[in-house]
């Protein structure tokens, strides 16, 4: 049977006109969320955004304080998790928000609950057949408590899937802070947890960092090219820890690789060890389009669509696949795409 990764290879690019982007801002409880995002939508030109908010138990507070938002464009989703149980309940409210009169919709911002695990939300953004075709996923933000965060992370395993699936990490609260050089070991922590992501101080310039984020096109996808985007985990903080067993690690081709055989390599990791995955980035250099590198993106079991980039971002065209996980065995990982890129190997005319 094939496998999801395969699939997508396979299918055609469906032909849409111009969707809306869901931008999803997640965080750990009281990093910061919505005080930033209400004095976001204080931006005159981000008229036209949608807010739906997840919150975490029987009554909902944080709607009610998005005080720069209109009325009619903040959606409620209660029940914290965006588990099964409340995914029809974003299915509706999407496809609400895009059916309304009045002005269009140009964008949506998802603030989810601070004991959220995103993988949900993405999950139905991207596979949904109702969503698909009429919202794209925008950017992942995650805001990180400058005093706090580095043992949230530590102590909650919500923090670190949050950190996980950011594409922008947004460091709050520095104002707590006397000396900016004290947030050293909570930067070295998140770009060896997350070396994809982009970390960003939300100083007094936040606002406008943020704003233009926003109405930016969206992430870039590719991995930052050099051998600088591998970090080793650093030993993990004294006491109960949950990022003990989490890995930071790079697997390096210098041959191009065969689509096909990648492409069922990359379905038996997903099937085989996908719960382990936080997250997975890659570029690859195919055999069948070398100059082309193919961009893979997954959570878990869920893979973004794959693209091709119309050139490589520098020099260095070599494969690279970034792996966030949780007790993945990094050594069998590399033995059987050892064994892939041999048996795939074009042979040589005799």
């Amino acid at each position: 049977m094939s496998g999801h990764f395969s699939a997508l290879l396979r299918a055609e690019a469906p032909h849409h006109g111009p969707r809306v982007p869901v931008s999803v801002l997640t965080g750990f409880l009281g990093s910061g969320k919505t005080t930033w995002l209400n004095r976001l939508l204080a931006s005159p030109d981000l008229s036209g955004t949608a807010v739906i908010v997840n919150e975490f138990g029987e009554t909902g507070l944080d709607h009610d304080l998005l005080t720069a938002a209109a009325p009619d464009d903040v959606v409620l989703l209660p029940n914290g998790c965006l588990c099964c149980a409340v995914r029809g309940d974003l299915v509706q409210a999407l496809g609400a928000l895009m059916d309304r009169p009045g002005q269009a919709i140009q964008r949506v911002v998802i603030e989810t609950s601070g004991l959220a695990e995103p993988g949900p939300i993405l999950r139905t953004l991207l596979l949904d057949p109702l969503l698909s075709p009429r919202y794209r996923l925008g950017t992942v933000f995650c805001t990180v408590d400058a005093v706090l965060g580095q043992s949230s992370l530590a102590q909650h395993p919500e923090a670190l899937a949050q950190l996980a699936a950011a594409d922008e990490v947004l460091l709050t609260k520095l104002d707590l802070i006397a000396d900016p050089a004290q947030t050293a070991p909570l930067r070295d922590c998140l770009a060896q947890l997350n070396p994809s992501a982009t970390v960003r101080a939300l100083g007094p310039d936040g606002v406008d960092l943020l704003r233009q984020r926003l109405l930016a096109p969206g992430p870039d996808l590719a991995p930052a090219p050099g051998p600088a985007f591998y970090h080793p985990l650093a030993a993990p903080p004294t006491g109960p820890s949950h990022l003990a067993d989490v890995q930071s690690f790079v697997l390096w081709r210098d041959e191009p690789l065969d689509l096909d055989g990648f492409a069922q390599w990359l379905d038996l990791v997903v099937a085989a060890q996908g719960e382990k995955l936080l997250r997975f980035k890659g570029l690859v250099q195919t055999v069948q389009t070398p100059e082309q590198p193919l961009v893979v993106h997954a959570m878990q079991h869920l893979f973004h669509p794959p693209a091709y980039l119309p050139a490589w971002p520098t020099a260095d065209h070599r494969t690279r696949l970034v792996f966030i996980a949780r007790g993945l065995d990094r050594e069998a990982l590399e033995s059987t795409l050892d064994v892939m890129a041999r048996r795939r190997r074009p042979r040589r005319p005799t």
